[in-house]
């Protein structure tokens, strides 16, 4: 398996982990971003990474995104000016997959290559759809990056810590929440609690038709 050049510079502990000494970092001062569609831990998410610029001028050739542990499986969307590469990592034992079988490896590192390089100063993004870690409320998931030029290379892997002054190279990050409640049923678990309330609805209806007919029926008879 290729090593994930990501992974190589952080460290697997650094790059695979989340972490609650990290502040969230969407700040504007990052030029390579994550939005993800949900914060909610172990939630289903399409994440936007968006790339700002180049390296010092020079156009945007690859963006190699590595995948936090607690991750398993990732679709990315594809790009008509790049090729993308799933790189896979064995894992040490299987996991279950939630849906009768197993995990055996994983998606470590997701990899755009350009056909039409990008470059300085336009803007890109690329989109992955993948379950979120299960983590608490408040833990920060980070994607470190690993932006390749036609001259030179930026890696966004830097960690910001609480407190301290933000990076000149952040990793992209977001903060989990809280998975949902009751609220988040599926629609047929919605469908089945709201058949009940229609049919009482219904009789208590056709009761209050009845009760009228009764009472007009009555009125008749008394004039």
């Amino acid at each position: 398996m290729r090593i994930s050049a990501a992974l190589t510079r952080l460290g697997a502990a650094g790059a695979l982990g989340l972490g609650t000494a990290l502040a969230p970092l969407a700040g504007a001062s990052a030029h390579v971003t994550v939005t993800p569609s949900t914060t909610e831990s172990g939630g289903y998410a399409v994440l936007t990474f968006s790339v700002g610029h180049g390296c010092d001028g020079s156009p945007t050739t690859q963006v190699s995104i590595a995948i936090p542990g607690g991750v398993y499986s990732v679709t990315p969307t594809r790009h008509p000016d790049y090729t993308v590469e799933k790189v896979m990592e064995t894992l040490d034992e299987p996991v279950d997959d939630g849906h009768g079988g197993q995990y055996t490896e994983r998606v470590a590192e997701v990899v755009y290559t350009a056909t039409t390089p990008l470059p300085d100063g336009y803007r890109d993004a690329f989109e992955l759809q993948l379950r979120l870690p299960e983590g608490e409320a408040g833990e920060v998931v980070a994607f470190p990056t690993i932006q390749t030029c036609a001259a030179g290379e930026t890696a966004w892997i830097d960690e910001v810590v609480e407190g301290e002054p933000e990076p000149e190279s952040p990793a992209p990050s977001f903060t989990l929440t809280a998975a949902g409640g009751e609220d988040d049923a599926s629609p047929a678990e919605e469908s089945d609690a709201t058949s009940p309330l229609v049919w009482v609805a219904v009789a208590l209806g056709a009761l209050g038709a009845l009760l009228g007919g009764a009472a007009f029926v009555r009125s008749g008879r008394s004039s």
